[in-house]
C-alpha cells in the first residue's frame, strides 16, 4: 500500500506518492519525458480525489493504478532497449 504523505512540489502539492521517474533523460529522453507526463497526471488525478473526497467512485483509483503500470512498462522498455542494442 502507498504511504500517503504531503509533499510539497514547485507548483504543486503533490499528496501521495506516484509512479516512479527513473528512466534517463539522456539514454532514453522520450521515454523519460512520457514518464514525467505519468507523473504529472498521477499527481492531478490524486489532487481530484482529494477536492472531491468519495465523489469519483473507484475509478480515479483505477486510473491511478493503470498509470502507475504504464509508468514500469516504459521502464521496462528502456531496460529492454539497453540490453538490446
Amino acid at each position: 500500500s502507498a504511504v500517503l504523505c504531503a509533499v510539497l512540489i514547485p507548483g504543486s502539492l503533490m499528496f501521495g506518492q506516484g509512479p516512479t521517474q527513473d528512466i534517463s533523460a539522456q539514454r532514453h529522453p522520450n521515454l523519460a519525458a512520457a514518464q514525467a507526463s505519468i507523473a504529472h497526471a498521477y499527481q492531478r488525478i490524486d489532487q481530484a480525489q482529494h477536492a472531491n473526497s468519495a465523489h469519483l467512485g473507484d475509478h480515479a483509483q483505477k486510473a491511478k493504478d493503470l498509470l502507475t503500470q504504464a509508468s514500469q512498462e516504459l521502464k521496462m522498455a528502456a531496460e529492454y532497449a539497453n540490453h538490446h542494442k
